[in-house]
């Protein structure tokens, strides 16, 4: 194919989570291939420098209580930001572009870019990551538990439901900006390809009331990258005063940590006088202080907190675990930390919901579980602490897995067939 430049277009420019990890991840496969990759995105302290980043939108912090004009700036941010359209107008006269590869762009952003690209005729495609197509606070979750009710576009139970930070305030504003985007607007018929890398999120989507067309295409993960820390021999039978399960990711409502930890608690009980084991929890989040009052009330000294890791670091802690856990009890998508987890050749055990099944084979990559249930949770995790060679196997499969479904050449060539789609479509 010839040679494209490509807008990538996220919310953040750093690496803030998976979402993140893919927008980057795509820039660098498509320049590995030849092509062009330029990027627009919001200010912040903590974004990777890049050529267009004078042409980013200001910086925000919807966390930080405002005065009133600045809570009403924030309204017109939300729902339609023009100086985000004015932004990328600049960027574009000075960078054309054959094509827009679209991520995370609600609320910093807006949709209000998707009028400018199309005006200028440049074909769009969005990676679609969570649930904000159908559901005004992103996650389809309301109390640690998956929610359907706004199905078929009924938004205002959003507010009825407190359903944004249990606020009515800013749960009316997300049902407004839901309403403005999908019903006035009809904003995302500028988009000309939607792609979803799990079938769950693309199937649920549908059944939600999303009514534009999406193709499904797993994300990929670049093995090379991780192939020194992979390849390097390790010992499968640790030590037992080594023996480790680890979650690494944000800890967030909807991650079943509370679920994990009470699984955690009854298996130490059980075992008190068998092998010991660690639970290491790799990561920051709200939910960080809650967990290490946990820990301390019951007494629990096999959970270690590492904080948040990355990259070598990170790796290293992987590799000496016999297992990686994913309790979580929303709809994931597509977890990244599954398929770096099955990279380094280490099987997962993962809660039986959403996409998580689609990678997590049980007994074959690793073991599924029931969501919400601290006992069943806790059977797996006994059955890898007493079978490592077991253990060892999954993760050896996971690996293959990997390796031969979920490389970054295979996902090239299934995306640039939607790129070409879209191009021809012009």
């Amino acid at each position: 194919m010839r040679r494209l430049t490509v807008l990538h277009i996220n919310k953040f420019h750093y690496l803030r989570g998976g979402s993140e990890a893919v927008y980057f991840a795509i820039a660098d496969l498509l320049s590995s291939h030849g092509h062009n990759s330029i990027f627009f995105s919001m200010a912040h302290p903590l974004n990777i420098s890049c050529e267009t980043e004078e042409y980013f939108v200001p910086f925000v912090n919807f966390d930080i209580k405002q005065n009133f004009i600045n809570e009403v700036k924030l309204v017109k941010r939300v729902l339609y930001y023009s100086k985000a359209k004015k932004n990328l107008s600049q960027l574009l006269d000075k960078y054309p572009v054959d094509i827009a590869h679209l991520h995370n762009i609600h609320h910093q952003i807006s949709p209000s870019i998707l009028h400018t690209l199309k005006k200028r005729k440049i074909p769009i495609v969005m990676t679609l990551h969570d649930y904000k197509m159908v559901c005004a606070s992103y996650n389809m979750l309301v109390q640690e538990r998956p929610c359907e009710i706004c199905v078929r576009g009924r938004h205002y139970k959003a507010i009825l439901h407190k359903c944004l930070k249990d606020s009515y305030r800013k749960s009316a504003l997300a049902a407004a900006e839901m309403y403005l985007h999908h019903k006035f607007f009809d904003i995302y018929s500028n988009v000309d390809a939607f792609i979803s890398p799990s079938m769950f999120h693309k199937e649920k989507l549908e059944e939600m009331g999303f009514n534009k067309k999406i193709s499904y295409l797993m994300n990929f993960i670049d093995i090379q990258k991780l192939s020194e820390a992979a390849s390097q021999e390790v010992e499968h039978r640790i030590a037992d005063e080594d023996a480790s399960i680890i979650y690494f990711g944000r800890l967030t409502q909807g991650k079943g940590l509370f679920t994990l930890f009470e699984a955690i608690s009854f298996l130490r009980q059980k075992r008190r006088r068998d092998k010991k084991f660690v639970l290491k929890i790799i990561g920051e989040g709200p939910l960080k202080n809650q967990l290490e009052d946990i820990v301390t009330r019951e007494s629990m000294d096999n959970v270690e907190f590492l904080g948040y890791l990355h990259g070598d670091q990170l790796y290293q802690e992987i590799r000496k675990c016999l297992a990686v856990v994913l309790a979580s009890e929303w709809y994931e998508n597509n977890p990244m930390c599954i398929m770096e987890a099955f990279t380094l050749g280490k099987p997962v055990i993962g809660s039986n919901i959403a996409g998580i099944p689609e990678l997590v084979r049980n007994y074959e990559t690793g073991l599924t579980f029931e969501p919400e249930n601290p006992k069943d949770l806790s059977s797996k995790i006994e059955y890898i602490l007493d079978n490592p060679n077991k253990a060892a196997e999954m993760g050896e499969n996971a690996r293959v897995f990997v390796e031969q479904e979920l490389n970054p050449e295979k996902y090239y060539q299934r995306l640039i067939k939607i790129y070409k789609q879209v191009l021809t479509r012009e």
